[in-house]
């Protein structure tokens, strides 16, 4: 067993130059989003952080469900009140949280992280983590509540789709140290997030941002099929990320620029 440790969280992560606020470890909850959805609404403070020991139906987009075995995985939400930031710059927040996630599980050697368009975290071709933001309503104003999910025991017996990966599997594969603890997966996650979503509320140009997303993101310059909802799929050529975190995609008939939509990394090209 690897039970998160909230002591030792809040010590690291409510600090004076960090946005969390509050900080909560539960041993189980349905949906870690849905249930800081509900606290917000209940006046729940900005940078207030919900985290499951064990989460039975999480959410990801399009209303798909997962679940994982307890104690496997680190399933994260977090409420954020960017009410003084351009309402047209809050697509960047899912961007934002997936760097986040990305940079914190790179602090570790040996973990070569990278960004599956818009925000799913990948080690190779297997998805390792995935995210979830809402925007609400709340008695404070609006805000989003942002979720990650990141695989950390998990087994290849144990994955919810073949495509899927873990840190454990991935360490086995490459001779690295033992599984990372789920403690230290959140604590590195949150701080690397923290310290970027503060840069975006200050005002940091999205640009510098999309830059370091870029950097970071492995569907660029690949063979990709998006998905679009109540449309028919696109294929082609990512050749970028605009400086609004929009995907660039260079189609037998023109380039177009997507601002949502589900990504799948064509084999071979």
């Amino acid at each position: 067993m690897d039970p998160i440790d909230e002591a030792r969280l809040r010590l690291a992560l409510l600090r004076d130059d960090s946005p969390w606020a509050d900080l909560r470890v539960v041993d189980e909850a349905g949906s870690t989003n849905l249930d800081l959805i509900a606290q917000a609404r209940g006046g729940a403070p900005s940078g207030s952080v919900l985290i499951a020991n064990f989460q039975s139906a999480g959410r990801g987009r399009r209303g798909r469900t997962w679940s994982a075995p307890s104690g496997s995985g680190a399933a994260v939400s977090v409420l954020l009140h960017p009410v003084d930031v351009a309402p047209a710059r809050w697509g960047w927040l899912p961007l934002v949280a997936g760097l986040g996630v990305v940079e914190g599980l790179r602090q570790y050697p040996g973990v070569p992280a990278s960004l599956k368009w818009p925000n799913d975290v990948l080690i190779g071709d297997g998805k390792v983590a995935g995210i979830l933001a809402e925007r609400i309503d709340t008695p404070r104003g609006p805000a989003v509540v942002v979720g990650f999910g990141v695989n950390v025991h998990l087994t290849a017996a144990d994955l919810p789709v073949p495509s899927a990966t873990s840190l454990a599997i991935h360490a086995s594969e490459s001779a690295l140290p033992g599984p990372l603890s789920r403690t230290e997966v959140v604590r590195s996650c949150l701080d690397v997030f923290g310290a970027l979503y503060l840069a975006w509320r200050k005002g940091e140009q999205d640009q510098e941002l999309a830059a370091s997303y870029r950097q970071r993101c492995a569907t660029i310059d690949r063979r990709v099929r998006v998905e679009l909802v109540g449309g028919r799929p696109i294929e082609g050529t990512a050749t970028g990320v605009d400086g609004g975190g929009r995907l660039v995609i260079r189609t037998d008939s023109g380039v177009q620029v997507l601002s949502a939509g589900d990504v799948i990394h064509l084999r071979g090209v």
